[in-house]
């Protein structure tokens, strides 16, 4: 009978346990984490459509759980805190495989979603808000943006905030003035608009499902300029999250978008058919 040298008997017994085990890498693109048909202990289940998003079922025993509450900022707007249990948040796997209480959370105002969350602290500001009473929704969310979910239910968490009451319009009178209004001159030179500060610009580009530079926080003084410059290989749309703004992005042309960020919070630049981020903003 034949001996095999020692060597190539780990090496086989090393490929028959791998065979079994986890997968070793976490960071497949969205939709190739192999799940398996049916949620087992432990394991996320396959991906089922759920209105924006696709849910992802697992047990309810081991399932993440979110609590969301909302705090009145002391300068303006709302702080809100996700408090869960079984979830970690993992900013740096975002587009990597569904693993178990891992991943982030969506941010929806009456249904509609307005950010994507990264840790349990979030700003929202004042004017995000429509005057009177809303609903909140925190739902959490896989490294491959699926929904968590429990029996095709997304786990989330859920409060009430009361938007600002609509202010007097007391500026009437004052807008109304000749004078203020007729000052043309003051307001039209050309050497006074010129002396403000440069716009913050921010270059990125799209090619093949990866964003370049990847994607960063980017500071903004509140009340400064913005300047996006977008190239992608792909037909899609920019959506600057609270301060709707969407601009086509059309393949081999340079998208140029400019805004004044006259709000505080942490707001995100995305691709809405690819979903992919393209860069976070953060302005105070």
């Amino acid at each position: 009978m034949t001996r095999l040298p020692l060597g190539v008997l780990a090496v086989a017994a090393a490929l028959l346990l791998g065979g079994c085990g986890e997968p070793v890498t976490t960071h497949h693109r969205p939709g190739t984490d192999h799940a398996p048909a049916t949620a087992s202990a432990g394991t996320p289940g396959p991906p089922h459509a759920h209105g924006d998003h696709r849910t992802r079922d697992v047990p309810a025993a081991e399932a993440p759980s979110v609590r969301l509450e909302v705090r009145p900022d002391s300068d303006s707007g709302w702080n809100l805190r996700l408090v869960t249990e079984r979830f970690t948040f993992t900013p740096d796997s975002v587009g990597g495989a569904a693993l178990p209480g891992t991943g982030h959370a969506h941010l929806y105002l009456d249904g509609k979603k307005i950010a994507r969350l990264y840790g349990p602290w979030h700003h929202l500001p004042r004017e995000a808000v429509p005057p009177g009473s809303h609903t909140l929704a925190a739902r959490l969310s896989a490294d491959d943006h699926t929904l968590w979910s429990v029996a095709g239910k997304p786990v989330e968490g859920t409060a009430t905030v009361e938007g600002p009451a609509p202010e007097a319009n007391t500026t009437g009178s004052a807008t109304a003035t000749g004078p203020a209004t007729a000052t043309g001159p003051a307001t039209a030179t050309g050497p006074a608009t010129a002396t403000g500060p440069a716009p913050v610009t921010v270059a990125v580009s799209v090619s093949g499902g990866k964003v370049t530079p990847p994607p960063g926080r980017v500071e903004v003084a509140k009340g400064g300029r913005v300047r996006l410059e977008v190239t992608g290989d792909r037909a899609d749309t920019v959506h600057v999250h609270g301060f709707d703004l969407e601009r086509p992005l059309t393949p081999g042309t340079p998208l140029v978008l400019e805004f004044t960020a006259d709000r505080s919070g942490l707001f995100e630049v995305e691709t809405h058919d690819s979903r992919l981020v393209l860069t976070q903003l953060v302005v105070r």
